[in-house]
C-alpha cells in the first residue's frame, strides 16, 4: 500500500478538469465543456499535493492514510481561482452606490473626484496594519465560498510608496491566511489628483520609478522563499483613464523588467485595448463588455485569455455583459473572476459569479466551472499548480453541499461549499 496523509472518499461526483485527448493549455471552445468527471471517486493527498484521483475501489486497493474524509456522496471540485481582484483597500464607497442608484454614472462620479480617487485617499491614509485588518475578513469570505487562490492588485496608492505599501499587504496576508495571493501592480489604475491634466507625466513616473521599485520590493519580499509566484503589471485602458498609447508605453516597459502582462479593456468604451493585449502577448484581457466583434475574434485566435467579470455590470445595474458565449463559440478561452473592489463589485463569491455568467452570458454550467477553475488558473500563470485535481498539483478542493456540480449555477444567493481544503488541510468551516 502506498502511504498518504489524507484520503477524501465517498465522492459522488469528482470534477478533475483532466482528460485524454484534450489540447494542452487553457481550455478553449467546445473543450470548455470537458470536466473529467469521475463518479464514486476518491482523492489521495500527501505533502499538500494531489497524489492520485480516481474511482474509490481503485484508490482503496493502492493507497492508505491515517485520515479519511467522507464526502458523503457529494460533488467535489477544484478550489476556485479568482484571477481579477482589487483586494487590498481601505474604507468603502456606499455613498457612491446610493448616487448611482439615483442616476449618476460611474464615469460621472469619477470625473467629479469620486470613484477610484476616493478609495485612493482612504488607502493612502491607512497604515499597512490597518489595510491588512480590513482585508482579512474579505479573504475569510472568499475562502468560505471556495476560493483557494486569487490575484490581488495594487492601484489604490498611486504614489510609489503607497503602491509598495499595498504590495506589502498582498505579501503579508498569506502569512496569516490559507488563501494564496498572486500580485499585480496596477499603478496605472487612474491618474492621481496631483497629476490631473498631466497623465503623460504620471505615465513617465510609473515607467521611471514605480516599475523598477515595485519589482525590486517584490523580489526582496520573496528572497529565499519556496514559492516562485509571477508578478503582473496591469493598466486600466479606458476613456478617462489611460489611452492605448499610454498603456502601450507602460506595458512594454514592464515586459522588459520581467513583469507578465494583463490589461483592463473595453469596460465602458472600446479604444483598441483588446488588440493591444493580443499584440503584446498579455496573459489576459479583462472586462470585455464592449469589445467589437472583430476584436473578439482576434482574441479568440490568440493565446490571451479573456476574463469576464459579470459581477461588475450587475453591480452597476447595467444590462450589457461580456459576450462570453460568443468568445467560446469563436474558439476562445474564457475565465471568470469577481473583480472584488469597493466601488462597483464588493463580491467575494465565485459561486455567484458562476450563477451570473450562466444567466447573462449564456454559459453552460460546465463552461462556467472550467472558467472559474482551470482557465482562471491559466489567467494568472499558475495552471501547473492549481485549477484541476491532478497528481502533482496543490490539494485545493471544495466539497459541495450537493451531489451535482450544476447546482452552483442553478442555485444562487447562498453558500454551497460544505468543506474547503487548502494544500491538503481542511480550512473551512
Amino acid at each position: 500500500m502506498i502511504p498518504a496523509d489524507l484520503i477524501v472518499n465517498n465522492i459522488g461526483q469528482l470534477i478533475t478538469m483532466s482528460g485524454d485527448g484534450l489540447r494542452p493549455g487553457s481550455r478553449r471552445g467546445a473543450d470548455m465543456r470537458a470536466l473529467g468527471m469521475i463518479p464514486e471517486a476518491a482523492v489521495v493527498i500527501a505533502g499538500g499535493l494531489i497524489l492520485a484521483a480516481g474511482p474509490e475501489q481503485t484508490i482503496r486497493r493502492r493507497y492508505d492514510a491515517p485520515d479519511w474524509l467522507d464526502a458523503s456522496g457529494q460533488a467535489v471540485i477544484p478550489g476556485f481561482v479568482d484571477p481579477h481582484t482589487h483586494l487590498p483597500w481601505a474604507g468603502d464607497r456606499a455613498a457612491e452606490f446610493e448616487q448611482r442608484i439615483g442616476g449618476a454614472t460611474y464615469m460621472e462620479i469619477m470625473a467629479a473626484g469620486g470613484g477610484i480617487a476616493r478609495t485612493v485617499a482612504a488607502t493612502r491614509q491607512a497604515s499597512t496594519a490597518q489595510i491588512v485588518a480590513e482585508t482579512l475578513p474579505r479573504l475569510d469570505r472568499m475562502l468560505a465560498h471556495g476560493t483557494t487562490t486569487a490575484e490581488a492588485k495594487t492601484g489604490y496608492g498611486l504614489t510609489t510608496e503607497d503602491e509598495i505599501k499595498q504590495l506589502d499587504v498582498i505579501a503579508a496576508l498569506p502569512r496569516s491566511h490559507p488563501l494564496d495571493l498572486i500580485p499585480t501592480f496596477l499603478g496605472a489604475h487612474a491618474t492621481p489628483a496631483e497629476y490631473r491634466g498631466r497623465t503623460d507625466d504620471y505615465v513617465s513616473l510609473i515607467i521611471r520609478e514605480m516599475l523598477p521599485r515595485v519589482r525590486a520590493r517584490w523580489l526582496e519580499l520573496h528572497e529565499g522563499g519556496e514559492e516562485d509566484w509571477p508578478l503582473f503589471c496591469d493598466v486600466f485602458c479606458e476613456v478617462g483613464a489611460f489611452d492605448r498609447e499610454q498603456s502601450r508605453r507602460i506595458l512594454e516597459a514592464a515586459a522588459t523588467q520581467g513583469y507578465a502582462l494583463k490589461l483592463h479593456v473595453d469596460e465602458f468604451q472600446p479604444i483598441g485595448g483588446t488588440p493591444l493585449a493580443v499584440e503584446l502577448g498579455a496573459v489576459s484581457a479583462d472586462h470585455l463588455v464592449t469589445t467589437p466583434e472583430e476584436d473578439l475574434a482576434l482574441l479568440a485566435r490568440s493565446d490571451t485569455i479573456g476574463v469576464a467579470l459579470p459581477g461588475t455590470p450587475f453591480g452597476l445595474g447595467q444590462h450589457d455583459f461580456t459576450q462570453g458565449r460568443r468568445l467560446i463559440d469563436l474558439g476562445g478561452a474564457l475565465a471568470l473572476a469577481t473583480d472584488l473592489n469597493p466601488g462597483t463589485c464588493w463580491c467575494e463569491s465565485m459561486q455567484f459569479v458562476i450563477a451570473l455568467a450562466c444567466r447573462y452570458m449564456k454559459l453552460l454550467p460546465a463552461e462556467a466551472l472550467v472558467a472559474a477553475t482551470l482557465n482562471a488558473a491559466h489567467a494568472i500563470g499558475l495552471a501547473d499548480r492549481v485549477g484541476s485535481i491532478e497528481p502533482g498539483k496543490l490539494a485545493d478542493l471544495v466539497i459541495l453541499d450537493s451531489p451535482d456540480y450544476r447546482m452552483l449555477a442553478y442555485r444562487f444567493g447562498g453558500n454551497q461549499a460544505a468543506r474547503v481544503i487548502k494544500r491538503g488541510v481542511p480550512v473551512w468551516p
